[in-house]
């Protein structure tokens, strides 16, 4: 087993998420603040307005003119999709490199949490849940562990992969087992040493769920199942995705039902292509 302090130190290599990023998905939040309040805080930080614009200007959107103010941007893509720009842009440094432990190239688990926030995104809105920033952002960062145990995992993987194929473990317990530690308990980590929410750290340590907890928290459980939709549809996830386990019960629990799933599908696989160009746009 490795050293659980090896693994502290190895937090330490990781660029933090801007503490403006959580602030602005806090206020994005609040029915209180107002589409100027968020976009003076913007304003305030050089570096995120001069990378919102370069999006906004992109090839992505499209765009037939320029895009010259923070304001201009909120006013043709609204306030949602801004701070989702936003909190992409300030994740993307950490996710877009390859993770060779888990078998995953540059931009691969990038994407697979775009998706998976995506995903949750829709999720929500179906259930017209509060708190959508939040869930769109634990959905994004979920997976932030495997950047740090990657060099720990590369010469373990094959004996995760036969925990899972031959002894029926999910991945998470299988690299637990291997390794003494799993990925999300070393994302909870990183969350509360960046004075993430704890409703956020929460998410992230029980994505999977690992928790009984877990099995009836309604903001877990929509990031739990966008994960598991992302397996469904064949989204890279590095090693092995959620046991499906609670897939049934999820469900059930958030009054979803497969048509619903089917749908979900349908409406994101209309957009996969977008999300394939992402890593080059952010």
């Amino acid at each position: 087993m490795i050293s659980i302090q090896n693994v502290v130190k190895e937090l330490d290599t990781l660029k933090p998420i801007p503490e403006i990023a959580l602030r602005i998905t806090t206020m994005a939040e609040n029915p209180q603040s107002s589409l100027s309040d968020i976009a003076h805080m913007i304003l305030h930080d050089p570096i995120i307005t001069a990378n919102l614009l370069k999006i906004c200007n992109s090839a992505y959107f499209g765009f037939l003119r320029q895009i010259d103010s923070v304001h201009e941007a909120l006013s043709l893509l609204g306030l949602r999709q801004i701070v989702d720009l936003v909190l992409l842009k300030c994740c993307a440094e950490n996710l877009r490199k390859a993770q060779k432990g888990y078998g995953l190239h540059e931009g691969e688990l990038f994407r697979q949490a775009v998706s998976s926030a995506l995903i949750t995104r829709e999720l929500a809105h179906k259930k017209k849940a509060r708190g959508k920033h939040l869930i769109f952002t634990s959905a994004l960062l979920k997976d932030i562990g495997k950047v740090v145990l990657d060099r720990f995992i590369a010469g373990s993987f094959k004996k995760i992969d036969d925990f899972v194929k031959k002894d029926g473990l999910g991945f998470r317990e299988a690299e637990k087992k291997m390794i003494g530690i799993d990925h999300a308990e070393v994302g909870a980590m990183l969350a509360e040493r960046w004075s993430f929410s704890p409703k956020m750290t929460y998410i992230i340590r029980n994505h999977h769920p690992s928790a009984e907890s877990a099995e009836t928290d309604f903001e877990t459980l929509i990031v739990y199942l966008a994960d598991t939709i992302c397996v469904m549809m064949g989204i890279e996830t590095g090693g092995g995705g959620p046991s499906c386990r609670f897939y049934e019960s999820t469900l059930r629990r958030l009054n979803l039902s497969e048509g619903d799933i089917h749908e979900i599908i349908l409406t994101f696989n209309k957009k996969k292509q977008k999300v394939e160009e992402l890593p080059a746009v952010i």
